[in-house]
């Protein structure tokens, strides 16, 4: 990929660019939830190896986890956002690869956490002259329709002085995730309406061009075989034609969009998905899986090793340090999440 953009966390211009570079020769930019500096790594890894860029996201349930479960602070999803964003800020140059920073779901009542997310960026961007963060989600789709645009608008002014990309979502993703449950929704929900799409784009376009829109076609969050979910990806394909004849654009694809819940998706639909202005695409449900099936498999391989500081089937007097050492079955779960 030869887009002149420099290895590390990008922002701003070179973000813009990015996205439109996936945009227009259809690919989508992997989003995965992190929630520790080892499965951050992990994602880093296999971006390297595959020599491509990644998008590194925190949800406030994973913020709280990597500040620590004991910690029972209000603040304190916001404070592990921002430990994590510290510490992918510190290691991702040295990947050699392009890599977005961007917190996930917020829902109305997490607001808290995404302002104090908001408050590190402007922090970062007083004394660096970018933001902490490249991007930020609110998913604000409980709503209605009007509350949903009207606070979004209100962020994108604030997140625009510091070229901060917003990504907002319409229409309703199914399952649970992250403690917002839409397990029991009503199934047209799942499906946003072209006009939804356009009423979006038309109060977010006159500030600034760098959002996206998680747009619902009967994604839903959780695990689920192929062909076990019902996805419309041409109902995307619809979204870009009625807003761009509303705009008179030039691009066939004028809308930057998103994929959440893609579970049980199979791959003709991801195909289709992305050929029809997908540029993000959430993955968490199954990395979660590889990172412990390296832990598993260590664990089923060296189990007779684990019982004991002391003992093992090679002598009652052997040390097991080395297996039970952190680094080492950790390291393990990384490489499965990796590959």
């Amino acid at each position: 990929m030869s887009l002149n953009i420099p290895p590390g966390v990008v922002t701003g211009d070179n973000l813009l660019k990015l996205l439109e570079h996936a945009r227009e020769n259809g690919y989508a930019i992997p989003a995965v939830n992190c929630t520790s500096s080892s499965t951050a790594n992990a994602c880093l890894e296999a971006a390297r190896k595959n020599n491509c860029p990644v998008m590194i996201q925190v949800s406030n349930g994973g913020g709280a986890f990597m500040c620590g479960k004991a910690i029972k602070d209000p603040n304190a999803a916001a404070a592990g956002s921002v430990a994590l964003a510290m510490h992918v800020r510190c290691v991702a140059k040295y990947y050699g690869i392009p890599v977005v920073l961007h917190s996930d779901h917020c829902a109305k009542k997490l607001l808290p956490w995404f302002d104090g997310m908001i408050a590190a960026d402007e922090e970062y961007f007083a004394k660096y002259g970018e933001p902490l963060f490249s991007s930020h989600m609110l998913d604000l789709s409980e709503e209605s329709d009007e509350e949903n645009i009207a606070i979004c608008v209100e962020y994108f002014k604030r997140l625009t002085k510091m070229n901060i990309w917003l990504e907002m979502e319409i229409g309703i993703t199914g399952g649970e995730e992250d403690g917002v449950n839409n397990e029991n929704i009503d199934p047209e929900k799942l499906y946003t309406t072209p006009e939804q799409v356009y009423s979006v784009y038309e109060a977010l376009s006159k500030i600034g061009p760098m959002f996206s829109i998680a747009a619902a076609f009967g994604n839903v969050h959780g695990v689920y075989k192929p062909g076990n979910v019902k996805l419309s990806p041409e109902k995307l394909g619809n979204h870009q034609a009625f807003t761009k004849k509303k705009i008179s654009s030039s691009l066939e694809k004028p809308i930057f969009l998103v994929m959440h819940g893609g579970s049980g998706s199979t791959d003709d639909e991801i195909a289709l998905a992305v050929k029809n202005g997908v540029v993000k695409m959430n993955i968490d449900t199954d990395t979660q899986w590889a990172y412990w099936d390296g832990l598993r498999a260590f664990e089923k391989d060296k189990h007779a090793y684990l019982q004991g500081q002391i003992g093992n089937p090679e002598g009652a007097d052997k040390p097991n340090k080395k297996y039970y050492d952190p680094r080492k079955w950790i390291r393990c779960a990384e490489e499965t999440m990796a590959k």
